[in-house]
């Protein structure tokens, strides 16, 4: 990645898939034809679709869901997406959610099928981040039409209802580099008309603060369990991009509180291909996915 302090050593081959690059079929039960994709698998894909174009860039998406759709991406149609295991490691191999690429059971290491790029401690990750080489996935317990975040505490900030993750790295994301969000429960509690603190910058104060806060300031998407959105209006509110196949428009407007930029022709949200549906199944063999989103 252009602008970290040395290169990354490469694999030869990036993006294989577990089991030594095996690609399994998603059949019915009996051997029948590969299955319906679920919505689990739409969200997943619509993850995928937000880092389109990023190229040679730390892919980080946080939760299950996101790590998924990153995965897919690299597998696919953005190969030189850089991945973490989830925590300091940066690795060639897709692997599953959860899987450690160094501890071992029995004689099998867990992450046999784990191609270690390099070890990226915490310091260095700041490097990434300050150099905009990074597009982070977060979720956010609250979000407003301007893509303001919360994932601080709920009510008033000085005596708050309830205590949350706090501010994290949320600030610095937002104003470093691309920065999109995974919502698994789309309701007007989430979509919110006011955050109860802002975390993550949206595009209104953002452009308050001026250049220092405005000029690598990219809120890219919001994917929910219902539809995708994005922020491609003139002034940066939150707009209607697709919804998913089963939803209406209506129950999206429905599902959030305040009013978001609907044009007038809503596209589905993408299915994904066989292809897509085979290395999905191979990424997430438990089913973590179908946990997080039903349908």
């Amino acid at each position: 990645m252009g602008g970290i302090q040395r290169p990354l050593p490469r694999a030869r081959q990036r993006g294989g898939l577990p089991g030594g690059g095996r690609r399994v079929a998603r059949r019915a039960a009996g051997g029948g034809q590969v299955s319906e994709p679920t919505r689990a698998d739409i969200c997943v894909v619509a993850v995928a679709e937000t880092f389109r174009g990023d190229g040679e860039i730390l892919c980080n998406p946080i939760g299950t869901t996101p790590m998924l759709g990153g995965r897919l991406a690299r597998a696919t149609f953005e190969p030189a997406l850089v991945m973490t295991d989830g925590y300091a490691t940066f690795t060639a191999s897709n692997l599953a959610p959860g899987v450690d690429p160094y501890r071992s059971d029995g004689d099998r290491p867990v992450g046999v099928d784990a191609v270690v790029e390099t070890w990226n401690p915490y310091p260095q990750m700041f490097t990434v981040l300050w150099n905009g080489k990074r597009h982070v996935m977060m979720g956010a317990t609250q979000v407003d039409r301007y893509g303001n975040q919360n994932i601080a505490c709920i009510g008033e900030w000085r005596q708050p209802r309830a205590q949350l993750l706090g501010f994290r790295g949320a600030p610095g994301n937002t104003i470093n580099h691309t920065t999109s969000y995974w919502v698994p429960n789309h309701s007007p509690k989430v979509l919110v008309e006011q955050v109860s603190v802002v975390t993550g910058v949206g595009y209104d104060r953002a452009a308050e603060l001026g250049p220092v806060a405005s000029r690598f300031h990219e809120i890219r998407r919001v994917v929910t369990n219902l539809a995708v959105l994005d922020f491609e209006t003139p002034d940066h509110r939150m707009r209607l991009r697709s919804v998913h196949p089963g939803v209406t428009v209506d129950e999206v407007v429905e599902a959030t509180g305040f009013e978001l930029v609907v044009p007038d022709d809503v596209p589905e949200s993408r299915p994904p291909t066989p292809e897509e549906l085979e290395i999905i199944a191979a990424l997430d063999p438990s089913g973590l996915r179908l946990r997080e989103v039903a349908g």
